[in-house]
């Protein structure tokens, strides 16, 4: 069970201000980002101060990260207090980033393509150094703004039949 600390300090996308609508890429990127961040065993205020520190450097975007590159991207995380994880947070948003865009373009793309929510976990934790805490936090909330493709499917498939039987009469 978690603890009474790690429950209060629960991070949500509501809570940094995040609308997960479909369509809204920009800020599904950015919840990913988020949830990169957050997943690391590190103090939630670093972490939003670090996620402050990335979007005031306009780094919310997979392009923006691979444009600004390593050094600017560890110098950016120790502004915001992110040091005992810099370098390697900056070496992992650089390569989900690029992954991201190589294998699905965009967030939006990513999540059409995901049959189920265990598809989608899978996904996630094929980019390099997404586990299951960052997935899990991901998924959380996108859940509430992405309807599997399975699910639309099967819904779809619902409508056509009772139309067809409806016709039938």
């Amino acid at each position: 069970m978690p603890s009474a600390d790690r429950r209060r300090t629960a991070i949500y996308s509501r809570d940094l201000g995040l609308d997960l609508a479909p369509g809204r890429e920009r800020e599904l990127f950015r919840w990913l980002l988020a949830c990169l961040l957050f997943g690391k065993p590190i103090q939630q205020a670093v972490a939003r101060r670090a996620w402050g520190e990335l979007l005031a450097a306009r780094l919310d975007t997979p392009a923006a990260i691979l444009d600004a590159g390593w050094d600017r991207l560890v110098e950016v995380l120790d502004r915001g207090h992110y040091v005992r994880f810099d370098f390697s947070t900056a070496s992992k948003l650089l390569e989900v980033s690029r992954a991201l865009i190589e294998r699905y373009g965009t967030v939006s793309n990513l999540l059409r393509q995901s049959a189920s929510r265990a598809d989608l976990g899978r996904r996630l934790q094929r980019f390099k150094g997404v586990g299951p805490t960052t997935a899990r936090i991901f998924l959380r909330d996108v859940a509430r703004a992405w309807r599997p493709r399975a699910a639309a499917g099967s819904r779809a498939a619902r409508r056509g039949r009772g139309s067809a039987q409806a016709s039938a009469r």
